[in-house]
């Protein structure tokens, strides 16, 4: 027996064997004689075997064919020559090493590597504290070793591919490249989460290697808790067949929670572990309606159809023949395109038949969202963004569940084509059908479709590419278009040859022209004018109701229908300018200046009246009275018949302080804006024969603390007063005793956002995040508001768990802070057009978060309206963190959206289905 113990620094490697050449070089020529004695039989003559280093690695001999049959218990006497060697079975190099020592034994055989070996064949590597190589079976064992303490180490790591098996001791045979493994752990991607927290894990105290793709496990764990060694929960299989990357197949399963059984059990089970888009079932939820029976919902299956494009088909039935259905498609080609498309159907049954409060309907939803990739094609684009359906049915679904789309009182759409031609001129082409419903009144408006086309500005009396100075190179022109199909209908006739009977067309045609230069170097000076042409396929004779002559109501008597129309011109011009006012106080103050800046504005207009374009009727007391055919037209507002020759007024005004800052070190005073706008405006016109003088009409906004605080208000001032009937009179206010202005309308918004930061110094980012997590966490599924005032979702699907790093997080951690957060928003209205004094709208709506540890969560939004005295949508929330599962409750204790919602499950995607997920459903009231 040759062995080898710990080397000095000044060796010699030659394979992974390290020999003291320094005192005995004598020995690197024994080496060879001796490996190729170890490598052969002992009864057998020695055979020169070649050994070839290459780098780290030694090129294994060839062994005899004797060595083969000893290993399976046989004899063979046949001599050993050129023509009739056999190789091995092993055919590539293997590399090993080991820290402290590589023995070989020719007694048994054998080569033993201690302390960090590892060993090198093909796609497989092993890496153990402890490694012992059979080369006559072609067999190798690892295991752990103990260290100083007596506790085991180096835990044998196993590859083969990409699988990876982490157990604690194992044998492999390089042959067969079957193998034992005892108390294995391996992770296995599955879904489309990626390794680490998304990812299988699967241990077991003995598994078998049949193949390379197929382990048979016994006494078994499945779990995707971070803690192999002690998981919060896990799934006991006790016997199985794993096929890495693919699938477990196992026999009676069980859950278990901190070691303790569960009667969650099943007498087998199959886990898909494919990665990727997988067909398969989707798990649905067991609920009951009191007004509908048990049901199961939210069940279905989903089909990835091919690389860009899948599709989920979910539904929901009730035993009272209640019945609902929803598919989703999700597509996206890289570089191309992406969108989803969503539709919802129900058929709605109340109670049962033959019952009073017996109720049928039928609800749909269509979602359709596409955004087309940038670099596509700069010059043509498309996209979509539609919501549209029966109007009852964000209050009304029985599997609704964001509270915040309760409140939502309208739907939109728009399906757009764009196509820009950039040759100068260039022009631009945008086809357009969009769809605009109030879910109150139930009326729809649809464009189907909007064609609008315009050309860019056009500088006739300059070069393109020059600069352009002076009143005459300045002028320009822009032509514009834009035709409408437009549908006015209502939610039910939506869809129904009704909904075309009263359907409008339209064009109207533009073509500004206007210039601009400066006059004194500090007065901007525009002039310009606009002619429009209007173009309709219908107008309207109009006169008295004949129904009820003895009144003066106007109605329509008559559709005409052909091509007509009118068109309009005017002029406009305007000088205005800025005015910069700083009033110091000096450095050594607090505040060290005031900056005002004030942009005044004075403009003019001229519309001439447009008599040609009105006809007369006689109404019941003889007189006659004007109207015009294009009242009610699809495009453009009507001709006007009365002149307008108006002087308009504008200002606008900012306000910033110059202020040190508290830290010494910065040498700029800091500044404040004060005002960040406040407004005015009003207009005279000349041509009126009373009332000249309009409304001034004001509003202004500003922030404080930070911008922590931001105010919003508007107004308006009518100098005129009003009769005993509430109408405006042409007598000044001030001239009827009252004040120089009457203030008709008012109104204010004040919203504050404050954290438990907002009361210390911000010493880094890592505090403030943690402090805005609290808040972001139901954010994630509000309906696309940045905040939670009408409360969070409820929507599994569209909840977002924070990512955890699966680490137990220490309370001291909040031992003199609990992170929180508080939005407050108050708006209130003032109107006094008729001497109301009243205050007619004012509401005060907060929401708030309190993370009362790392994973404890709890969160509150309400709101109370002053002027109805009711409550606004409340919503009580928490939420809890348990690692490996996550617990929340919401809950609406009150008003016609008052539901609960409960849900405990596991967080990771590929064990999602196991749940309890118990909502109760929307009180009919």
């Amino acid at each position: 027996m040759f062995e080898l113990q710990k080397l000095s620094q000044t060796s010699t490697k030659i394979g992974f064997i390290k020999l003291q050449t320094n005192k005995h070089p004598f020995l690197l020529v024994l080496l060879f004689a001796l490996l190729a004695q170890f490598l052969t039989a002992q009864e057998k003559p020695l055979v020169p075997l070649p050994i070839k280093a290459v780098g780290d690695t030694l090129n294994p001999p060839l062994l005899p064919p004797n060595i083969l049959n000893d290993s399976i218990g046989k004899k063979d006497s046949i001599n050993l020559d050129s023509t009739n060697t056999k190789n091995s079975m092993l055919v590539d190099i293997i590399d090993y090493r080991a820290k402290d020592y590589v023995k070989l034994s020719q007694k048994d055989q054998k080569i033993y590597l201690y302390n960090e070996a590892e060993i090198k064949y093909q796609d497989t590597e092993l890496k153990a504290g402890i490694i012992v190589m059979d080369y006559t079976k072609n067999e190798v064992y690892a295991g752990r070793i103990k260290d100083s303490t007596g506790t085991y180490t180096q835990t044998p790591y196993f590859k083969q591919g990409d699988n990876v098996v982490i157990p604690d001791s194992i044998r492999f045979n390089f042959d067969t490249k079957k193998a034992l493994i005892w108390n294995s752990r391996t992770e296995q991607q599955a879904g489309l989460g990626s390794l680490g927290s998304d990812a299988m894990k699967v241990l077991a105290s003995i598994t078998k290697k049949e193949n390379d793709s197929v382990y048979f496990l016994k006494d078994g764990k499945m779990t995707t808790s971070k803690d192999t060694v002690d998981p919060d929960y896990f799934i006991k299989i006790r016997k199985a067949k794993f096929v890495p990357g693919k699938k477990i197949i196992a026999g009676f399963s069980n859950m278990y929670l901190v070691d303790v059984p569960t009667p969650i059990a099943v007498p087998f089970a199959y886990f898909p572990l494919t990665t990727g888009r997988t067909a398969g079932l989707i798990f649905p939820t067991f609920t009951q309606d009191p007004n509908r029976g048990f049901s199961l919902q939210n069940g279905g299956y989903y089909l990835p159809i091919s690389d860009y494009v899948d599709l989920s088909v979910m539904g929901d039935f009730f035993t009272n023949g209640s019945y609902g259905i929803r598919t989703q498609s999700i597509y996206a080609k890289r570089y191309k395109f992406r969108g989803n498309v969503n539709f919802r159907f129900e058929n709605q049954i109340t109670s049962q038949k033959g019952f009073s409060d017996y109720r049928r309907s039928t609800l749909y939803n269509l979602q359709i969202s596409h955004s087309q990739d940038a670099k596509a094609n700069p010059n043509s684009r498309f996209s979509a963004s539609v919501n549209l359906g029966s109007s009852q049915y964000y209050t009304n679904s029985f599997n609704q569940i964001n509270v915040q789309n309760t409140q939502n009182n309208n739907l939109s759409s728009s399906i757009s084509y764009s196509k820009t031609f950039p040759e100068y001129p260039s022009v631009n082409l945008n086809l357009t059908a969009s769809h605009n419903q109030n879910t109150q009144t139930q009326q729809v408006n649809l464009t189907l479709p909007t064609f609008q086309g315009s050309m860019e500005r056009i500088f006739p009396f300059a070069k393109r590419d020059g600069i352009k100075k002076g009143i005459i190179q300045n002028v320009n022109f822009q032509y514009n278009v834009r035709a409408e199909n437009r549908i006015t209908t209502t939610d039910s006739l939506m869809f129904r040859k009704g909904m075309f009977e009263n359907a409008q067309i339209g064009a109207r045609h533009t073509l500004p022209i206007s210039t601009n230069f400066k006059v004194a170097k500090y007065f901007s000076v525009t002039l310009g004018g606009n002619y429009e042409d209007v173009w309709t396929f219908e107008t309207y004779k109009r006169g008295l109701d004949p129904d009820d002559p003895t009144s003066n109501r106007e109605v329509v008597l008559d559709t005409i229908e052909g091509f007509d129309r009118f068109n309009k011109y005017g002029l406009s011009a305007s000088i205005g300018t800025t005015v910069y006012g700083t009033f110091p106080f000096g450095e050594d103050k607090k505040i060290q200046a005031i900056r005002h800046v004030m942009r005044p504005q004075v403009s003019w207009s001229y519309t001439p009246s447009f008599e040609q374009f009105y006809d007369t009727y006689v109404d019941y007391s003889g007189q006659t009275q004007q109207y015009t055919r294009f009242q009610g037209i699809a495009v453009g507002s009507v001709p006007s018949l009365n002149r307008a020759n108006v002087l308009g007024f504008s200002l606008q005004n900012t306000l910033e302080a110059k202020v040190r800052d508290k830290d010494s070190t910065k040498l700029e005073p800091k500044k404040i804006s004060l005002l960040s706008n406040l407004n005015f405006s009003t207009s005279y016109n000349m041509e009126a024969d009373s009332l000249k003088l309009s409304p001034i009409n004001m509003n202004g906004g500003t922030s404080f603390f930070d911008k922590k605080l931001t105010l919003n208000f508007s107004g308006s001032l009518d100098p005129y007063t009003i009769d005993n009937n509430g109408r405006r009179i042409n007598t000044l206010n001030v001239n009827n005793g009252g004040s120089l202005l009457r203030l008709t309308r008012a109104s204010m918004n004040m919203r504050y956002s404050l954290s438990n930061e907002t009361f210390k110094k911000k010493d880094g980012k890592e505090d403030e995040d943690r402090a805005e997590e609290a808040s972001d966490y139901y954010r994630a599924a509000s309906g696309g508001r940045t905040d939670d005032l009408f409360g969070a979702g409820f929507d599994q699907s569209q909840y977002q768990r924070r990512e955890d790093d699966g680490e137990d997080i220490e309370n001291p951690v909040y031992g003199t802070k609990i992170p929180w957060d508080l939005n407050i928003q108050f708006a209130m209205g003032y109107l006094n057009s008729n001497r109301q004094n009243q205050v007619n709208t004012a509401s005060l709506m907060f929401s708030g978060n309190v993370q009362l540890s790392p994973r404890w969560d709890l969160g509150l939004s309400s709101g109370y309206d002053f002027v109805n005295k009711g409550f606004a949508q409340t919503q009580f929330r928490f939420s809890r963190q348990l690692k490996s599962f996550d617990l929340r409750f919401n809950w609406v204790p009150f008003g016609r959206n008052e539901r609960w919602d409960f849900f405990i499950g596991i967080s990771s995607s590929i064990l999602s289905d196991l749940k309890y997920d118990k909502r109760s459903q929307r009180i009919l009231r």
